[in-house]
């Protein structure tokens, strides 16, 4: 049960940017429940509490994978690649570089179906924090009655990413940590997975490729989508290249003709920069408190999130900075409200410093921990643990 590789992202880009389209993406064949459609308005309907865990759905989320295709040839090891097709379905494909999900629900959604799943960033450290937070997904998941996947927010391998396929951080800072860890881990790209100072886009080559050693590491792309859940789609950005504004309009177009054509009744993007921070590194647009020069700022970043997540996407997940946060602010409001939580200590923590001074529901920069959530038709509830497994915060958002 395992997926086949995926033809490397294009990649020729600058620390946070571009968009990548042109051969096709690979497809799992894990079994997953199908996502269905449907473009149902999301309100502010939101409550939070701080005390108490919530009650998980009924449903238990499994059903029949998808028919996706997508298994293209791989890429010749430049870092060019497919369209960024994250669909899961039987392995079979043809990379046809749509970048378009296979949902293959009627549009009304599944209401007896949940997902539960993980996100978590900034764990790439092989560090007894990181060990601790798997145990503690493990012992939450298990409490539950199990977790379906993981979304990994990039910054996977500190400090300069891997050099090679083989490279042994595969196992010492991913494969050994995770072990305990039954189900497949999403991936995007951070900074630091292109190097800590030199930008080698090459190194995308890399972590796409791990795709066909692995259990449960998956990057079918630079960029993806990943359908075939049921009641949603998500869409898997590269914002290190949209920080130097590379490959910026393959991006873009990729992820306007995807969101657009996607009728999940949630629709989920996540990536390594946050919109939203109270962290070091702060807003995009402002990262770090500087406003210019834009490449540093992240002013690409926002345009892009501005443009085609706004409105457009029901929640943004991201890391960068090496805490938690519950975002009060939004963006959108018409069809969708677009919200925003950061979930960036996977491994490590940092403290807040506060530039923009954003209004937050909840947040945390003392301690390593990670985010479930667990979606529904009609809602999708978060909670935030620590790395000791302990429950902190809890607060739903609903259609």
């Amino acid at each position: 049960m395992r997926r086949l590789a995926l033809p490397l992202a294009c990649l020729t880009s600058c620390l946070t940017g571009l968009a990548c389209a042109d051969d096709g993406g690979v497809a799992s064949d894990a079994d997953a429940a199908t996502g269905t459609s449907g473009d149902a308005e999301t309100g502010d309907g939101d409550e939070d509490s701080g005390d108490g865990v919530g009650d998980s759905g009924d449903g238990d989320g499994d059903g029949d994978p998808g028919d996706g295709d997508g298994d293209g040839d791989p890429g010749d090891g430049d870092g060019d690649s497919g369209d960024g097709d994250g669909d899961r379905g039987d392995g079979d494909g043809d990379g046809d570089g749509d970048g378009d999900g296979d949902g293959d629900g009627d549009g009304d959604g599944d209401p007896d179906a949940m997902v539960r799943f993980i996100a978590i960033g900034d764990a790439g450290e092989g560090n007894p924090s990181q060990y601790n937070v798997a145990a503690a997904i493990e012992a939450v998941c298990s409490d539950k009655g199990g977790c379906e996947f993981v979304l990994y927010l990039g910054d996977n391998f500190y400090d300069d990413g891997v050099g090679s396929v083989d490279d042994d951080q595969f196992n010492t800072k991913f494969e050994l940590p995770y072990a305990d860890l039954d189900m497949p881990f999403y991936i995007a790209m951070g900074n630091h997975d292109y190097g800590q100072f030199s930008f080698e886009w090459d190194k995308l080559a890399y972590e796409v490729e791990y795709t066909e050693y692995s259990d449960k590491w998956t990057m079918y792309d630079k960029w993806y989508t990943l359908s075939g859940y049921a009641n949603v789609d998500f869409f898997v950005m590269d914002t290190t290249r949209l920080m130097w504004d590379h490959e910026t309009g393959a991006q873009q177009a990729w992820l306007d003709a995807a969101v657009a054509g996607s009728d999940a009744p949630w629709k989920i993007a996540f990536a390594h920069h946050p919109y939203f921070s109270n962290g070091e590194h702060g807003n995009a647009g402002n990262y770090e408190g500087w406003p210019f020069p834009p490449q540093l700022a992240g002013t690409t970043v926002k345009e892009v999130m501005d443009d085609s997540l706004c409105d457009k996407v029901d929640l943004y997940l991201s890391g960068h900075d090496h805490n938690r946060q519950w975002h009060e602010q939004t963006c959108g409001g018409g069809e969708r409200t677009t919200h925003f939580i950061v979930s960036g200590a996977g491994s490590k923590t940092t403290d807040f410093a506060y530039h923009d001074d954003n209004d937050v529901y909840w947040e945390n920069d003392t301690t390593p921990g990670f985010l479930l959530l667990e979606l529904e038709l009609d809602k999708i509830h978060t909670e935030f643990y620590d790395e000791m497994g302990n429950f902190e915060f809890e607060r739903d958002i609903t259609k």
